[in-house]
């Protein structure tokens, strides 16, 4: 829970709750002894009281209360105090996914209301697979204890069936073979009377993408009330998607709230519907970026020279985001030689699968990226359109490897043109187009060595004419070698070639 200030969060301060789950024995026994050791006792008791606030055979929204309900249901006072340790055990819910917590501002009133959507525990077999989680139980309760909490949530295969080698046969009957619709009898007016009657939000699917973290609460704060925009901004409190995606382009060029709403405050910024215009926005989002960086590099040019200056830059943001798509061990790259002390293999694949590409080109560099750098990876991701995992990976192709031949204009640009016209557009796709390029390479080398193909084919196509290395570009003259046998003449023929040879001495 990102609070700038104390006083934003007193128990005055009105929330409600939403969730749309229930928790059954699995999920009280996972926050017993899996997540409690993690995050604390009270950080769980506070995640509880705010699941009972909701009827339990219920789910949707529970009615407005101000925080002095929570703060007296968890045995608080009404201090300073209080109010930080609940700030505190609420980031430590949302830090391991169980809580989410938002901000919304009321445009009638100066006053803001905090919604806290609770988040189902994950099962045995998610919380598992999750490394960063696991990671962190095993530092709080060690490795011997991990493993003997991941055998208490699970039943062994009987002995029976894990020594045979049995085939396995789905038998289950679908839908449309045991049930017959009338696609003729299809009720739009009920589907319409279902959603306006359901009592929880329209489940949607979440936006796969990096999050500055900007809520609609603060933005609309801070737009300015008598900008054409502002009805547009207005609507992002309902457009979960847009939000995300303007959440994605501050958290990209690093812009800040100010910035984002000057911005958003532009003309041609929204389309006449109302959507957010994102080509437009990100065209002028890397304007200020670019704006932003250049004045950045004159400061610390100007520091330089005076002696205010410490040697110390600015530090990188650290509360990034969780990264949302996992990597195979089969996609791995390896990790290049200036990154091998800072990250593993595996860090360094997930940063390049979900980093945009001005963060991630950052990584190379231990001060700023040349400018003519920025600008071809500027220009291939806004005119060329390679998706921003397609260009990490040609980044770990350009300036990963050891070979300084290849950071160039004319190289980097030739690399994106062959990656778009192979159409390639994951970063599946991506990696294997690497590993070819990678053994193309080895295979030129072998044959530029002692020994290798050209020379091979160059030998045999000098001693033998039309032989299979290479053909000769000199005609085939057959020669007649002194040892060869003569044919044998007959007599009339003989005599034949005496008369020429006497004409032939008469006209001599």
């Amino acid at each position: 829970m990102r609070i700038n200030h104390i006083m934003q969060f007193t128990e005055h301060h009105r929330y409600y709750i939403f969730r749309d789950f229930s928790l059954s024995s699995l999920h009280y026994k996972m926050l017993s002894l899996i997540y409690q050791p993690m995050i604390g006792a009270f950080a769980i008791s506070m995640y509880q009281q705010l699941y009972h606030g909701i009827a339990e055979d219920r789910c949707g929204y529970s009615s407005l209360e101000p925080h002095r309900k929570l703060f007296l249901g968890l045995g608080l006072e009404m201090n300073e105090k209080s109010r930080r340790y609940v700030i505190d055990q609420a980031s430590k819910l949302e830090a391991v996914g169980l809580l989410s917590t938002s901000r919304l501002g009321v445009p009638e009133q100066a006053d803001v209301v905090y919604e806290y959507e609770l988040i189902q525990p994950l099962s045995p077999a998610e919380f598992f697979t999750n490394m960063h989680l696991s990671m962190l139980l095993r530092d709080k309760v060690g490795k011997y204890a991990v493993i003997a909490l991941r055998e208490a949530f699970g039943s062994s295969e009987p002995d029976e069936l894990a020594q045979a080698q049995l085939e396995k046969e789905n038998i289950s009957v679908p839908f449309y073979e045991l049930f017959k619709l009338n696609p003729q009898s299809f009720d739009t007016e009920l589907e319409q009377a279902l959603n306006e009657v359901a009592p929880t939000r329209q489940s949607q699917a979440r936006t796969e993408l990096a999050s500055a973290g900007i809520p609609y609460g603060e933005l609309i704060i801070r737009f300015p009330r008598n900008s054409v925009n502002r009805a547009y901004v207005e609507r992002l409190r309902q457009d979960t998607e847009g939000l995300a995606q303007i959440n994605y382009v501050a958290y990209k060029y690093n812009l800040s709230i100010v910035n984002l709403c000057r911005l958003l405050d532009e003309d041609g910024v929204f389309t006449e519907s109302g959507e957010v215009n994102m080509e437009e926005l990100q065209m002028r989002a890397n304007q200020l970026y670019r704006q932003d960086k250049k004045r950045e590099g004159e400061r610390q040019r100007t520091l330089s020279h005076t002696a205010l200056h410490t040697g110390g830059s600015a530090s990188e943001d650290a509360d990034e985001p969780d990264e949302e798509f996992e990597v195979r061990e089969q996609d791995y790259l390896p990790v290049p030689n200036q990154l091998m002390d800072r990250c593993d293999i595996q860090q360094y694949n997930m940063l390049m699968r979900n980093e945009p590409h001005t963060r991630f080109l950052k990584r190379y560099f231990p001060g700023a990226v040349p400018d003519w750098v920025d600008q071809i990876f500027e220009r291939i991701d806004l005119n060329y359109r390679l998706a921003p995992p397609v260009i990490n990976v040609l980044i770990h192709y350009v300036l990963g490897e050891s070979d300084s031949a290849r950071v160039t204009k004319t190289f980097i640009d030739a690399v994106a043109s062959n990656m778009l016209m192979k159409g390639i557009d994951t970063f599946e796709k991506a990696v294997g187009y690497v590993r070819e390029q990678g053994q193309m390479e080895q295979q030129k080398e072998r044959r530029k060595e002692p020994g290798g193909g050209y020379e091979r084919g160059a030998r045999s196509g000098t001693r033998g004419g039309n032989s299979r290395g290479g053909t000769s570009r000199k005609p085939s003259i057959p020669i007649v070698s002194e040892g060869s046998p003569a044919g044998s003449v007959s007599a009339d023929e003989l005599e034949e070639l005496r008369r020429l040879a006497r004409k032939l001495d008469g006209q001599s």
